[in-house]
């Protein structure tokens, strides 16, 4: 993508977060309710600003962007608000694995109706109760298969499990379920993706979570009770699931590491305002040595940050240039910086920062800062899995699932 149209998908994506999502953010936070926290005006918005099928092909009506440009106009939402980057992301990158994993015929069947629809979310179905860091290292073995268990039928399968923490898990319209459907393999050797639609028979919301932080967005379970898809729902090939899955993670977790670089890159520009205005010992804050070489050190740790995860998003559309721990670390790194650098701001703020009541908006900042210690991969499962790929001592089944994928 050129730097001029480029250009012009993130001022959209500024105006957006400035002008729709920033006056509504903080209010939506609030809600008690987690479903309540969610807004159908402010996704709809999103869509005429041409955000929500930026990734979708232009063949079908969207603006085929690059994972980079991708990673960057998700980065300016969570300046905003985490939940809205993470609902949009989720969608986002769902439609780059789907299109490059879905037959002609899924395509014709899902896309055009994706592009039409300003309400059509995704989600990705992975995450269950037993059945978490397994997928993330791997472990490859019989032992770790998927809970939610495929069984085959006439024309097609028929679905039974839970899963949970999904995003966008009770919004969606359409979502990637894997399932094992090869009983005594792992989930690596024997898990199948599925193409589920809301309202099919069997398939239910269970709750909604709810949050600490990252509110917007609406995690749930998904619980299938003898749901059938029919075998043209399948994507990709029966047990291979994981390959589907690598063509996921390259862009997931550049995505999400851009997500939580936006909540810091929010927090050290409030601290700046906070420091040039706030006066103690007779003269702004950021005239103290000792304040002006926090904020320097913040800024420091930001840039660093930000130049890794525009790597890693713009490694992911080019195969010859991709390490396999870009797919994991990144991640770890924006979010241990956001912590960092988050934590700083709220002590810069001091009891300002504490209350909820006094405009600073430090109080969510430090609760979405947590989101991503955990969320797309807990952190010490992330490190396992770039060590992996380090070590080299067992195979590195992610990445040679990717390289077998972009073939």
């Amino acid at each position: 993508m050129n730097e001029e149209r480029r250009r012009e998908i993130l001022g959209a994506a500024r105006r957006f977060a400035e002008e729709v999502v920033r006056p509504r953010a903080a209010e939506l936070d609030q809600k008690p309710d987690p479903e309540s926290c969610f807004s159908w005006e402010i996704v709809e918005r999103g869509d005429a600003y041409g955000l929500r099928t930026l990734t979708l092909d232009p063949a079908y009506g969207g603006a085929g962007a690059d994972t980079l440009t991708t990673a960057m106009v998700i980065e300016e939402l969570a300046r905003a608000d985490v939940g809205v980057a993470v609902v949009f992301a989720q969608t986002l990158k769902i439609i780059q694995a789907l299109q490059k994993a879905a037959t002609p015929a899924q395509k014709a069947r899902f896309l055009p109706r994706f592009r039409e629809d300003p309400r059509f979310l995704l989600a990705i179905g992975i995450t269950e109760p037993e059945t978490s860091s397994n997928y993330i290292i791997p472990y490859d073995h019989p032992e770790a298969p998927f809970r939610t268990i495929a069984t085959r039928a006439r024309g097609g399968w028929i679905l039974n499990g839970c899963k949970h923490f999904i995003s966008n898990g009770n919004r969606a319209q359409l979502y990637m379920i894997f399932a094992q459907t090869r009983p005594g393999a792992s989930l690596v050797e024997g898990s199948t993706c599925f193409l589920v639609e809301q309202g099919t028979p069997g398939f239910r919301i269970g709750r909604v979570h709810d949050k600490l932080g990252e509110r917007f967005t609406n995690n749930a379970e998904l619980i299938f009770d003898d749901c059938f898809v029919p075998d043209e729902n399948v994507l990709g090939e029966v047990d291979g699931g994981f390959e589907v899955l690598a063509r996921f993670f390259p862009a997931s977790n550049a995505y999400a590491a851009a997500t939580i670089l936006g909540v810091a890159e929010e927090a050290y520009e409030r601290a700046l305002r906070w420091a040039r205005t706030r006066v103690q010992g007779g003269r702004p804050l950021i005239e103290h040595d000792l304040i002006a070489a926090l904020l320097a050190e913040m800024k420091m740790k930001l840039d660093a940050a930000r130049a890794y995860v525009y790597q890693a998003a713009w490694a992911a559309d080019h195969p010859e240039a991709w390490e396999p721990t870009l797919g994991a670390l990144p991640k770890v790194f924006a979010s241990q910086v956001a912590w960092e650098v988050v934590t700083a701001a709220f002590e810069l703020h001091g009891g300002y920062g504490f209350m909820k009541d006094m405009g600073t908006g430090m109080e969510k900042l430090l609760r979405d800062a947590s989101t991503f210690l955990h969320s797309d991969g807990a952190n010490r499962s992330l490190l396992l899995k770039a060590a992996r790929f380090i070590r080299r001592a067992e195979p590195a089944l992610v990445w040679k699932s990717y390289l077998q994928a972009t073939a």
